[in-house]
């Protein structure tokens, strides 16, 4: 007598949470559900076949496609398909035919312990309303999720992935909330605060500095990819505020802690769409820190810079001109006389200690008196949200009475507007409302940089380097091979220093007794040449001092 062989059956399972795929839960109690019950109908199980976090409303699933390539093999065997539940083979109408009929014309036959599969009319009439109800259960947990994760942006919670130099933290009563990541967080810090102060000129500076720094990720080929640093700028999480406008949330403060100030972001946006000030090379490192921004004293043009092999084999740094036209065309200039001479120039930007002690008393006489002034920018800033308030309330008066689409959209995008003036105003007002830090703890580096230019320069590190560039100087720095670098544009505060150096104006003597020199003269001649009503070097002193220094000139 002659055994027959036990039928053939393949094991179907599928989870759509990834959390399901990671703790092991879901696809390994499908499998030994489908198992029991092929043993129980005398199925040999010839293989499982899964689908890893893959959503039920998908048809193209690898493990469903491999499955069936593998009935299409053995379509004369009668293959069964065992699935745990209806919900396994799809989570939807449509999807769950189009399966059906694909595992049928393989030569499949679907079977499942939860129900059974037949091909009268009342068998596909439960089959379909079961595969309707399930079909029902995802779209309601859809809408269920959005509607929790809605709420959550709502009250100012990010229920998405953690953006970079961010991570979740579990706290009683609130959930998972943003933190800082540390240290990824104070470069990024750095790096928004840096492009709204104009410390870099470009967004290319910004990723020269990401670039420069260990902690900061990057991609497989070891940069930061342009897109990282527009992300960087656009993302308004960074600035401690949430909004979602494709589920009609508008920004509002988060309960996370910003990494920079709504004011900062808001400098941002606005410089992405200015012209950048000095052009960013896409050659800049640190073998050449000044390539790009000095020029050639023949033909102004900027110089370049290379690596030159001598017959030894030896490389050596040059700047050179690659202008044809000019009479110094490919003339080399060894790179460490030409940093040399600009370590020179800028010692001569160094103030006379006298000069410095003065202008420290200038930052501290205007500290003190913006210090004076907070109270009046409270309530300045109080009124200016009174006021937005008032607006909006009569844009919304306005839209009420309003039947025009166009003009109701306008109306909506200038509350929108007021909406994020007023949060940035509030900010600024809990900003002023703080307890302000010490002079010396605020200037502390902006002191120590006008003290001495030179050790800024003189960082081992590019951005450093550049940045000491555009805070002394306004434009490209000529050098020629004879004579040297010539003068250069200065900003605007080396250019009052540099006046009250060349003046030689002393510090002012205590007040109710005549100064020993004629200090007023020589200010007011100092000051004369800025052609402006209130001087920069004048701005420190009350009106009636203002008044008697012009009088003491001549």
């Amino acid at each position: 007598m002659i055994e027959e062989s036990q039928p053939k059956a393949v094991i179907y399972a599928r989870v759509s949470s990834v959390a399901q795929v990671q703790k092991g839960q879901g696809l390994e109690s499908q499998a030994t559900r489908c198992a029991e019950f092929a043993r129980v109908r005398g199925y040999e199980i010839a293989q499982t076949f899964r689908d890893e976090g893959v959503s039920g409303g998908m048809i193209n699933r690898p493990g469903m496609q491999e499955m069936l390539s593998y009935l299409r093999v053995h379509r004369k065997e009668g293959v069964r398909v065992l699935i745990d539940d209806i919900s396994r083979l799809a989570r939807g109408l449509e999807a769950h035919l189009e399966l059906r009929s694909a595992i049928s014309q393989a030569g499949g036959v679907l079977e499942s312990p939860s129900i059974e599969f037949g091909e009268d009319s009342d068998s596909q009439l439960i089959e379909n309303l079961l595969a309707s109800v399930s079909q029902h259960q995802r779209q309601k947990n859809t809408e269920q999720t959005v509607n929790r994760m809605r709420a959550r942006v709502l009250n100012g919670y990010w229920p998405f992935i953690a953006p970079l130099g961010y991570r979740y933290e579990k706290r009683e009563g609130e959930g998972k909330i943003l933190v800082r990541d540390e240290p990824v967080a104070s470069v990024i810090q750095e790096a928004l605060e840096g492009y709204a102060s104009g410390r870099f000129q470009s967004q290319a500076d910004v990723k020269r500095f990401l670039e420069a720094q260990p902690a900061f990720p990057k991609g497989r080929d070891g940069v930061v990819y342009n897109e990282y640093v527009a992300r960087l700028f656009a993302r308004v999480l960074y600035a401690g505020h949430v909004e979602k406008p494709d589920w009609g949330v508008s920004l509002r403060p988060g309960k996370h802690q910003g990494l920079v100030s709504l004011e900062t972001y808001q400098r941002i946006q606005q410089r992405l769409t200015r012209v950048v000030k000095v052009p960013a090379r896409p050659d800049l490192n640190a073998d050449f820190p000044l390539r790009g921004f000095i020029t050639c004293g023949e033909c102004e043009r900027p110089l370049t810079a290379c690596w030159s092999t001598s017959k030894t084999g030896k490389k050596h740094p040059y700047y050179l001109c690659h202008n044809r036209a000019c009479s110094a065309h490919r003339k080399s200039i060894p790179r460490d006389r030409v940093e040399q001479e600009f370590d020179a120039l800028l010692g001569t930007m160094t103030p006379h200690r006298r000069v410095y002690a003065l202008a420290k008393d200038m930052f501290k006489a205007a500290w003190e008196m913006r210090l004076t002034q907070t109270e009046q920018l409270a309530a300045s800033i109080k009124r200016k949200i009174a006021g937005a308030e008032k607006q909006i309330a009569q844009l919304l008066d306005r839209i009420v009475e309003t039947s025009t689409p166009s003009v109701i959209t306008a109306y909506e995008q200038r509350i929108a507007d007021l909406e994020r003036q007023k949060l940035a105003w509030a900010e600024k007002a809990e900003t002023r409302a703080a307890r302000q830090r010490p002079f010396g703890e605020m200037f502390e580096l902006a002191l120590a940089f006008l003290e001495n230019p030179q050790n800024l320069w003189r960082s081992e590190h590019l951005a450093d380097k550049r940045t000491a560039l555009n805070l002394v100087f306004t434009d490209r720095v000529a050098y020629s091979r004879e004579g040297g670098f010539r003068t250069p544009k200065t900003s605007i505060i080396f250019k009052v220093l540099d006046m009250l150096e060349n003046q030689k104006s002393q510090m002012a003597e205590g007040k109710g007794f005549e100064p020993s020199t004629p200090f007023g003269e020589h200010a007011f001649q100092a000051c004369a040449l800025n052609h402006s009503a209130t001087p920069p070097c004048l701005a420190w002193l009350s009106f009636d001092e203002r008044r008697q220094v012009k009088r003491a000139g001549p």
